[in-house]
């Protein structure tokens, strides 16, 4: 379904002379068809990898412009700013901490949890679950603060 939303998406953005949208759109169809290319990876990935990938495409712009402001290039800094707002466009909304964290209370619940040596097995569960919905980082001190107490 996402798949098919980039596809038409960049039809239309085409159609309408958008240039830096379009050319946006062609670079997350790019990643995807790579990622369809990856080992072990039979046939094209699903919604949920397609995620994936866009969530790495925008993490890859947010390292960019840290680096590009430190290095003085905030017009760099800004197109890479734009294209977030085209990719998080094709993003599941992220849920804010308190969400997050009555999230992972449940899962810890759910997977009988009782201690920080069983992190992974909430997390996985998360990941599996709420992929692009909880950004991972916070999510995973927000695990270990909670199994731990």
């Amino acid at each position: 379904m996402l798949r098919q939303r980039l596809t038409e998406d960049m039809k239309t953005a085409l159609r309408g002379g958008e240039k830096e949208r379009l050319g946006v759109i062609r670079l997350m169809i790019s990643a995807m068809k790579s990622a369809d290319m990856e080992p072990g990876v039979k046939g094209e990935i699903d919604d949920a990898g397609i995620i994936a990938v866009l969530t790495r495409m925008v993490k890859q712009r947010r390292d960019s412009i840290e680096q590009y402001n430190a290095g003085r290039r905030p017009e760099l800094a800004a197109k890479e700013a734009a294209e977030i707002v085209v990719i998080e466009g094709y993003l599941p909304r992220m849920l804010d901490e308190a969400s997050t964290r009555d999230l992972i209370a449940k899962l810890i619940a759910e997977t009988g949890a009782s201690g920080p040596k069983d992190m992974g097995k909430v997390m996985g569960a998360l990941k599996s679950r709420h992929a692009g919905e909880v950004d991972m980082g916070k999510a995973s001190a927000l695990v270990k603060e909670l199994l731990a107490g």
